[in-house]
């Protein structure tokens, strides 16, 4: 169960170490494609990528095993639920982009616990729906104007910048 309440030093600190992961080049990297090129619109074309042997595919199963053991943490207690929230908006965007096509990748998969996680921390949060919305809205435009320019999407295309 999520922890709840004032946020304690070692929450901090494992957020700190949170945002280091992230700047790792390879986990880098993964995040760019995936916030700045990946913008599925079909389970079609996630299933392109899982079948694949190439980066995409890697850089697919670096982002969502990142976002759910982070969001782990604070499903298993050992990490502030509210302050985990808000400082990792870019799980939201995340869960934005993916989330649609969850039933069918579980049943794919025959896990149906995939990503539980994420789903967890972000169904116990009425103010990560309405980001998750904000972010579907973002995904759109940036879909349009990829579709429209020919250019893949920049990272802040999708997620405003944050």
């Amino acid at each position: 169960m999520s922890r709840t309440g004032m946020p304690t030093h070692e929450d901090a600190q494992l957020i700190l170490r949170l945002y280091d992961l992230r700047r790792e080049e390879k986990l880098r990297a993964a995040r760019d494609w995936f916030n700045g090129t990946f913008f599925p619109e079909s389970i079609e074309q996630i299933r392109e990528i899982q079948a694949a042997r190439s980066q995409e595919n890697a850089y697919f199963r670096m982002v969502l095993s990142y976002w759910d053991m982070a969001a782990s943490f604070v499903e298993y207690g050992a990490m502030n639920g509210e302050l985990f929230l808000e400082s990792s908006g870019e799980m939201l965007l995340v869960w934005a982009k993916i989330e649609p096509f969850i039933p069918q990748m579980r049943q794919d998969a025959d896990l149906p616990a995939y990503l539980s996680n994420i789903e967890k921390v972000v169904s116990r949060s009425q103010w990560a729906q309405e980001r998750i919305q904000w972010f579907r809205k973002r995904i759109a435009e940036a879909r349009k104007r990829i579709q429209g320019s020919g250019q893949p999407a920049t990272p802040a295309d999708a997620d405003g910048g944050s």
